[in-house]
């Protein structure tokens, strides 16, 4: 019995190190800049987006994994705005699904962690309460998490062609207005 090649991409292993760096460089810069300056409601704010970003991208990436690109080529070839960005994201759907379900999903978990902790720091309670206040709450913050992951999995596996389509719609959109392509056109890649 013959095994399988095993080939690792080091560039997309590389641009992954890179794109995880600087988008939790800025998640983490951009909410702790707003926990400092905000009370307590607006920092439970902030710490529901950063969790339904991590949500979001978790369906996003199940979607695209699940998806097929067939009900798109007629839409496509009819020039459908968004179906072509469509197709790219399901023959890429290896980077696409490591973009939105590790890196945006991952950091945001750990993002979330870390607000959380500047949210009970902020109450100012005693150590006592603290450690209360942070397992209930920690406890909340995972439940809600996983709770909205589990639903949110759901969602994309169910509904994989309308979300695909609106996030292509979305990305064709920004081509548009800024030229810049997230998957060259020429690409012939399947997916496995």
């Amino acid at each position: 019995m013959k095994s399988k090649k095993f080939n690792i991409n080091y560039k997309w292993t590389i641009n992954a190190f890179i794109f995880s760096f600087i988008f939790a460089v800025i998640l983490n810069f951009s909410s702790d800049v707003l926990l400092k300056k905000s009370n307590i409601i607006i920092a439970f704010f902030v710490l529901l987006v950063i969790v339904l970003i991590g949500v979001l991208s978790d369906i996003i990436g199940i979607a695209v994994a699940t998806g097929s690109e067939e009900p798109f080529h007629s839409m496509a070839s009819n020039k459908v705005f968004g179906a072509k960005q469509s197709i790219k994201l399901i023959r890429n759907a290896n980077i696409v699904t490591n973009i939105c379900n590790d890196i945006i999903g991952d950091i945001s978990g750990i993002v979330s962690g870390a607000a959380l902790s500047s949210i009970i720091a902020k109450l100012s309670i005693s150590s006592t309460k603290s450690t209360i206040y942070a397992t209930v709450f920690g406890g909340i913050l995972s439940a809600v998490t996983i709770g909205g992951k589990s639903l949110g999995k759901n969602l994309g596996m169910y509904k994989s062609q309308s979300i695909i389509f609106s996030v292509g719609i979305l990305l064709a959109w920004f081509e548009k207005n800024t030229g810049i392509e997230f998957f060259p056109s020429n690409s012939k890649k399947n997916r496995k």
